[in-house]
């Protein structure tokens, strides 16, 4: 059974949301903006977020920052706004998806899905031993958990998802595009400044240097690869 907190001030929506996602493996918690939000998370065992971004009292921007420190639940935005710059902040903040106002039920019951999906694999202990090393950085895919220099960090699903997939492929360079279909399974588009935010969050928890990285490189045109040191 999986929890998920819906949260928009339009009731309509809501309603809606929840005739999408009715699904007897889901348990559906409503909010009608971001401090209720916040709440919710704080009080119950939240799988999934589906967040507006306009809202009265607080927005979706502030909730999902004081999600965050709270929590690495996976975060889909929804915003009736199509410019980049409003995902891109989402992003930044610390989303792991958006989903632009009208969507289609589909779109929407495949995003969570896959996004459940991957959040719930971070817990799975069932799977053969993995562990891949890049420097300091280890990755253990049977615990599910990523240590610097003997000090675990916690990175979000999409994060831990994209640094597997560099780490399982050291030296070889994914484009934008490649990493975005991969990850999200959708078509990339939008996919370079989608992809380009999740990099830095990962440097920015896994690099001393941020601005010179020597794990997580870009190869400028190309694309990101991890680099054996």
């Amino acid at each position: 059974m999986y929890n998920i907190l819906i949260c928009d001030d339009e009731k309509d929506i809501v309603n809606a949301l929840k005739i999408y996602l009715n699904n007897v493996e889901y348990t559906l918690y409503e909010a009608f903006n971001g401090k209720e939000a916040v709440k919710v998370v704080e009080e119950h065992e939240i799988h999934l977020v589906l967040l507006d971004i306009m809202m009265p009292e607080m927005d979706g921007m502030e909730a999902m920052v004081q999600i965050r420190k709270k929590s690495n639940v996976p975060v889909i935005l929804l915003t009736a706004k199509s410019e980049d710059s409003d995902k891109i902040l989402g992003l930044t903040v610390g989303a792991d998806d958006y989903i632009t106002k009208p969507f289609h039920p589909m779109e929407v019951a495949a995003r969570v899905k896959s996004h459940l999906r991957r959040y719930m694999q971070l817990g799975s202990g069932n799977l053969p031993s993995q562990v891949l090393r890049c420097g300091g950085i280890e990755l253990d895919d049977t615990q599910k958990k990523v240590m610097l220099d003997g000090e675990e960090v916690s990175l979000t699903p999409t994060e831990y998802e994209i640094l597997r997939l560099l780490m399982g492929h050291p030296g070889k360079v994914f484009s934008p595009k490649e990493i975005y279909q991969k990850i999200w399974n959708d078509l990339p588009y939008g996919s370079e400044n989608t992809v380009a935010v999740h990099i830095r969050h990962i440097r920015e928890k896994l690099e001393i240097n941020p601005a010179e990285p020597r794990y997580l490189k870009v190869v400028w045109g190309q694309g990101y690869k991890c680099v054996l040191r």
